[in-house]
């Protein structure tokens, strides 16, 4: 099956409540634990207690490159590294204009040269460079860890649209990205190219109760793909047409209209949801079409999110 990641802390869920779960997972087939960050968990500490639990791999998916600075990043990147034994691979992206601007006060200035500059300093930082550098977005003098990691992290791009697929494909060691469905794979891991790792988060709900999935889905589309990045990546990828009656009352400040205006074959094609064995098959799809990575993002549907997991591993 090649790799099969999940999305922790489950949403809800106190972290410390993970422990038995997180313990379990590599024996129903899981190999990586990815942790997200918006407005709930931090990126980085689940993963740390995480890494006292179990052997799999662990990511970030990501961290935002404007919220902690060049040097307090690496400094979080090479201790994860060190409490994992090497095995934690450093996810990060630009994040969005609420998250960076609205909620950390800190401007969305130039996205694409900040995701760069950082991940160009990350990988000197990380080497045990001193790095003094004037890059376009920032400048960094004399900075040097004092515990760089004994091996090498890797570092994965969120990337969306061509211009960081092929950043992640010259300078990162892979991409991550989301909000797509399995048949957009293909155009993706084309700009990326083969050699790089493709890991994408996949949401799924796995429910037989249709109109709660895509009523659930439709929320979140709405909130997603009217943030200017996911609507120029749905662009690209084709959904134009099908998106732009959402984004016209998004816009307008018509939330249940935007809501209403979603598609069911665009909710289908970007939540997965059924039964537990449709929902796996599902997200062998993504690996079928490219995906090096799949990994879930379980989303709610009143079933214990515990039980789930186990039910949607590999091995199941």
């Amino acid at each position: 099956m090649g790799r099969w990641g999940i999305t922790m802390p489950l949403v809800g869920t106190s972290v410390l409540e993970h422990r038995a779960l997180v313990e379990e997972l590599a024996g129903l087939g899981y190999t990586d634990i990815w942790s997200a960050e918006t407005a709930g968990h931090d990126a980085f500490t689940p993963l740390a207690l995480a890494s006292q639990w179990t052997d799999l791999r662990l990511g970030t998916a990501i961290a935002p490159v404007y919220t902690r600075g060049p040097a307090t990043l690496a400094m979080q990147t090479a201790t994860l590294a060190e409490v994992s034994h090497g095995r934690f691979v450093l996810g990060i992206g630009s994040s969005s204009p609420a998250i960076v601007q609205k909620w950390n006060a800190i401007p969305f200035e130039e996205p694409f040269k900040r995701t760069r500059d950082t991940l160009r300093f990350l990988k000197a930082a990380l080497a045990g460079e001193k790095v003094t550098h004037e890059y376009d977005t920032f400048s960094v003098s004399g900075f040097k860890l004092e515990n760089a990691p004994a091996q090498k992290v890797p570092i994965m791009l969120a990337a969306l649209r061509p211009n960081m697929l092929r950043l992640a494909a010259r300078e990162a060691d892979g991409a991550i990205t989301n909000w797509l469905g399995a048949d957009d794979v293909p155009k993706v891991r084309e700009e990326l190219g083969g050699e790089a790792e493709l890991a994408a988060r996949i949401f799924v709900c796995p429910t037989e109760d249709t109109d709660a999935a895509r009523a659930l889905g439709r929320m979140l589309i709405s909130s997603y793909m009217t943030v200017p990045a996911y609507a120029a990546f749905h662009e690209w990828l084709g959904r134009g047409e099908a998106m732009r009656p959402m984004q016209e009352a998004w816009a307008a400040g018509d939330r249940k209209g935007a809501n209403k205006a979603v598609p069911d074959e665009v909710v289908d094609q970007l939540i997965i949801h059924g039964s537990v064995d449709h929902c796996r098959a599902q997200v062998a799809k993504y690996q079928a079409n490219g995906v090096d990575t799949p990994i879930i993002a379980l989303l709610p549907t009143g079933a214990d999110q515990f039980d789930l997991v186990r039910a949607l591993a590999p091995g199941a």
